[in-house]
């Protein structure tokens, strides 16, 4: 009786931590279709592609998401964290998708499944001492970056440099920079020119790309039903004209990949 009840309760167990499991499996796009709507994470500190003004939360990556859910006809749910927690999260299906700059790299394509690229943009080196514009110019240097991204991994690879600095927000990178704490400050390419055109006297100049990248959303690995429809309305979005309609909007180009 005792190894009967033993059998039994290991068997309850077992049952119990799969279901637990199944439960916490990412929605294909028939679940979310159904419920209405997709929960998309984004980081809300990366202006102009997705930031707060107020309470409201806007941005390049912003509206691009709610044109491409529109055509999903679905609505949004939106969730906004540090940028280190948004994929962590999206493996632990809290959402559905997140949008925030995440460059394709083979090391993250390892963990989750990237949709078509929604623009293409590089690291570009920003300073206030003209001399450093290049990425041998930064031999012997200071550099501040944003903890999690491309940015820090490609700045691991010039040779030669002093100290990196990195930061939870992109924008304590900038600040670094501003205050001269550091010598260069590597960052999005569109997000350093907004920075600077916004600050026209803080004396930073853009320098040279350090690497170029495509930038894409990212659902749960394996998720290719939901991937699958994302890619056909960012496909539709580009071709009606409402994805330059948004570009234009934010940065007067186009900036899909060519």
């Amino acid at each position: 009786m005792k190894l009967l009840k033993s059998i039994s309760k290991s068997l309850t167990l077992a049952l119990a931590a799969t279901a637990l499991c199944l439960g916490a499996q990412a929605r294909t796009f028939d679940e979310v279709k159904k419920d209405g709507k997709i929960i998309i994470a984004t980081e809300g500190q990366f202006a102009p592609f997705n930031y707060f003004q107020g309470a409201k939360l806007t941005g390049f990556e912003v509206e691009v998401a709610e044109a491409v859910a529109a055509k999903m006809g679905v609505k949004v749910e939106w969730k906004a964290l540090s940028f280190d927690a948004l994929l962590t999260g999206l493996r632990q299906d809290r959402w559905d998708m997140v949008i925030a700059s995440h460059g394709i790299t083979e090391e993250r394509a390892k963990a989750v499944t990237f949709t078509e690229p929604h623009y293409c943009s590089g690291g570009v080196i920003v300073a206030k001492d003209p001399a450093i514009h290049a990425a041998k110019d930064l031999s012997g240097k200071v550099i501040s970056v944003q903890t999690g991204t491309t940015y820090l991994e490609n700045v691991k690879k010039v040779s030669n440099v002093k100290e990196i600095k990195n930061f939870p927000q992109d924008t304590d990178a900038r600040a670094a920079l501003a205050s001269g704490r550091v010598d260069a400050w590597v960052t999005d390419r569109f997000v350093a020119k907004q920075a600077l055109d916004a600050n026209p006297g803080s004396g930073m100049k853009i320098g040279d790309f350090l690497f170029i990248e495509r930038i894409a959303s990212a659902v749960a690995k394996g998720n290719t039903s939901l991937a699958a429809e994302v890619n056909k309305a960012l496909a539709a979005i580009q071709a009606d004209g409402s994805y330059a309609a948004i570009s234009k909007k934010w940065f007067n180009e186009d900036i899909r990949c060519k």
